[in-house]
């Protein structure tokens, strides 16, 4: 008996488990069924013990089991070593457990254990040798395993082919993968299915869809896998051709489809098709909450996000991190932050997305603060950031002007956790700096970087110029974008509007000729949004298409006239300042803005708090 046993055993102060004569193994087989705590699956162990009841192969074999379902691989290979005579079952049991507890590693060196006690394998063992190798994505490994299944006489088993085709496909071995697919003599649906899925992964999406069509028998999970092939590369339709002729759809097929439209930024038909789904009702699983979720975040739709809420506990689904940081997310993005945090500190157990999640939305939110201390407090609990926290802290950092903690946050990403500084990193740090008007200080951070610096980093640093008007800069950093995105009129309008403020007539007359000679035009007018009564209603610049346009913009203009003389003044986006300086009527351009009209709409129809996508800006006039 080994050191760790006796330890096991002289620890439990209580009796073991009365289980009558010795011999009554099927009592032990439902206690362990029934463990449910980790201290009774060793209460169970130290009645094996005692009894002797360890050396049972099948009574071992349960106990392997049960301890991978608690992720205690310790106690299985405590039990495993224990035994005497370990069977083929035992092996198997051992090395399926590993697998599944991630420990690809340990699992092969219990096959070469296997082999050296001459205990000879089955399909079963090479099931999840080649699983082993899948985790480990080491091709070597995978030919060693795919020999010994020639070697052992198991090439012609429909099983562990098919594992083998998974394997291969998975460390991008497309050919050999389908080398397997043809040796094969007989092929069941599984056998298909795992091919097209190879090829999908492949980015092959002709070759997957061609042995769609020749599938002899397909099944769900066949349709399945070809609507999120088409998904990936953005089919839509093909996507939606497939889902409506599928004669039987489970909640995989709903989930796909509606996670093709998220994917796909068609998030009002995400919603449409889980309204759909559940008047089908079919009962969706926590892969489709979180993707409806998203799509409400997506969409600024609160209240949808609300309702959904509601249906999650009424329908008593888990409040785990993954539907968890999906509703904190959506409530940050939303506008409602409250509920966010309040989502999050419900939370029993938090994954860094959780974490990410609400740093974001403290952060976007202008409580920098709160998401700095909120990043101090999840180093405290040991949990690791990512790139795209480091995000989120230097948004804070920006919208707080805090440079130096920025600079600080910055440097430790290297320095603390061995994360090498993205593009998206630099692009927030030349943020901060060029918003703080240490613009020489972005440019030489610019300058010093390794990347290519791109259009968003550059227009990061142009964005400070026009804020604290240097011209010098601003058209160093023109000059940059203009190879970039040489038709993005932003930029040059940008530009213009500092020229004619400082009344350099002549540079806004050679920037609009160059515009005209390379043919750049006016942006695509942006959007925003307002849910009103569970409908989005979307507007852009110069909108006239809605229903209720007239009414919007008569109650726009009567709001104007009433912030005017409360003393307000609108701040008008760059575009405008050419149209007010040569004398264009000023209350036109007013009325015009987008955003407004999506604030009108809203205080037409409700007195009440809405959500609203952005707002209007206005300064207090001096």
């Amino acid at each position: 008996m080994s050191l760790k046993t006796i330890t096991i055993l002289n620890r439990l102060s209580i009796q073991p488990i009365p289980l009558g004569h010795p011999q009554n193994t099927q009592a032990i087989v439902d206690q362990i069924k029934q463990c449910s705590k980790l201290y009774q699956l060793e209460m169970i162990y130290a009645t094996m013990v005692k009894t002797n009841a360890n050396q049972d192969c099948f009574l071992s074999n349960q106990f392997v089991t049960a301890c991978s379902s608690f992720r205690r691989m310790d106690y299985a290979i405590l039990a495993f070593t224990e035994m005497e005579k370990p069977n083929v079952f035992v092996y198997n049991a051992l090395i399926k457990a590993l697998v599944h507890c991630h420990h690809p590693f340990t699992a092969l060196d219990y096959y070469k254990h296997m082999l050296r006690a001459r205990v000879w394998p089955t399909s079963f063992t090479f099931s999840s040798l080649v699983k082993a190798c899948c985790l480990v994505s080491e091709f070597g490994f995978g030919e060693s395993v795919h020999g010994h299944v020639w070697k052992h006489g198991f090439k012609s088993h429909v099983f562990v082919q098919t594992a083998l085709i998974d394997f291969y496909a998975n460390v991008g071995k497309i050919i050999e993968s389908k080398r397997v697919f043809d040796e094969m003599p007989e092929r069941d649906v599984f056998a298909w299915t795992t091919m097209i899925s190879g090829f999908l992964k492949a980015g092959d999406l002709g070759s997957s869809r061609r042995l769609f069509d020749e599938t002899p028998e397909r099944s769900t999970a066949t349709w399945n896998a070809m609507i999120d092939g088409y998904a990936r590369v953005g089919d839509v339709a093909s996507a939606e051709l497939l889902f409506n002729q599928m004669p039987v759809k489970d909640t995989i097929s709903w989930t796909t489809m509606i996670n093709c439209y998220s994917q796909n930024k068609q998030y009002a038909e995400s919603l449409v098709l889980f309204e759909e789904m559940r008047r089908y009702k079919v009962s969706p699983d926590e892969v489709t909450m979180a993707s409806v979720i998203s799509a409400c975040a997506h969409l600024g739709a609160l209240d949808t996000g609300k309702e959904i809420h509601n249906y999650l506990m009424q329908n008593f689904f888990d409040l785990d991190v993954y539907i968890g940081s999906a509703l904190i997310d959506m409530y940050a993005k939303c506008g409602g932050l409250e509920r966010s945090l309040l989502v999050f500190f419900k939370l029993r157990e938090k994954n860094l997305f959780c974490w990410n999640s609400v740093i974001e939305g403290l952060a976007v939110h202008g409580h920098a603060v709160e998401a700095l201390a909120m990043f101090d407090r999840m180093e405290r609990q040991h949990v690791k950031p990512n790139r795209v926290t480091f995000v989120s802290v230097l948004t804070a950092c920006t919208h707080a002007g805090l440079v130096e903690v920025g600079r600080q946050r910055f440097l430790s990403m290297t320095r603390d956790y061995s994360i090498l500084p993205g593009v998206e990193h630099f692009g927030c740090m030349v943020d901060l700096l060029s918003k703080a008007g240490l613009l020489e200080d972005a440019l030489f951070l610019i300058r010093s970087m390794k990347l290519e610096p791109n259009s968003v980093i550059w227009g990061a640093l142009l964005g400070g110029c026009k804020l604290h008007k240097n011209l010098e800069i601003a058209q160093v950093a023109v000059d940059e974008l203009m190879v970039l995105e040489p038709y993005n009129s932003g930029y040059y309008t940008l530009l213009v509007n500092m020229y004619a403020e400082v009344n350099r007539w002549g540079q806004v007359a050679k920037i609009r000729q160059m515009m005209r000679e390379l043919g750049v035009g006016k942006r695509c007018p942006g959007s925003s949004w307002i849910e009103m009564e569970n409908e989005i209603h979307q507007f852009s610049a110069s909108d006239k298409s809605h229903l209720a346009s007239d009414e919007i913009y008569s109650i726009l203009a009567e709001l104007d006239v009433q912030l005017k003389r409360a003393g307000y003044l609108p701040a008008l986006p760059a575009g405008h300042v050419i149209d007010a300086l040569q004398g264009k009527a000023l209350d036109r351009a007013l009325v015009k803005q987008k955003q407004a009209s999506t604030n009108s709409m809203g205080v037409e129809r409700s007195l009440r708090s809405i959500s609203v996508g952005r707002d209007t800006t206005y300064k207090l006039m001096g």
